[in-house]
């Protein structure tokens, strides 16, 4: 983890000694409050992210333990060559569905 140079703390209790030309105070409150709240929504969103991060790695190593998992089972066996559809089965039976739908159709345009 980077060192930070600041808390929130340290900025919101920071006093600028003033001179007769130095800045607002009030001006400099107002952007170190601005600051403050950077600073703590960045700390946030680093937490949510390492919080989500873990996460991701842990859904990682399990995704990559079921990948390994089925390579050591052994294939299923081929289906029969019985039960093969061939492209000339479907293109029969698309046809006498066809013909099952649309036949009467298709006799009274002729």
């Amino acid at each position: 983890m980077t060192n930070r140079a600041y808390t929130t703390k340290e900025i919101l209790q920071k006093d600028f000694k003033t001179s007769m030309r130095g800045y607002n105070p009030t001006e400099v409150d107002e952007f170190l409050d601005n600051v403050i709240r950077d600073y703590e929504s960045f700390t946030k969103e680093i937490e949510q992210l390492r919080v989500e991060n873990g996460h991701l790695i842990n859904k990682v190593e399990a995704l990559e333990k079921q990948s390994v998992a089925p390579q050591n089972v052994p294939a299923a066996p081929a289906m029969p060559q019985a039960n093969t559809v061939t492209n000339f089965d479907i293109l029969k039976r698309l046809s006498n569905l066809e013909k099952h739908v649309f036949g009467s159709k298709l006799s009274e345009n002729d």
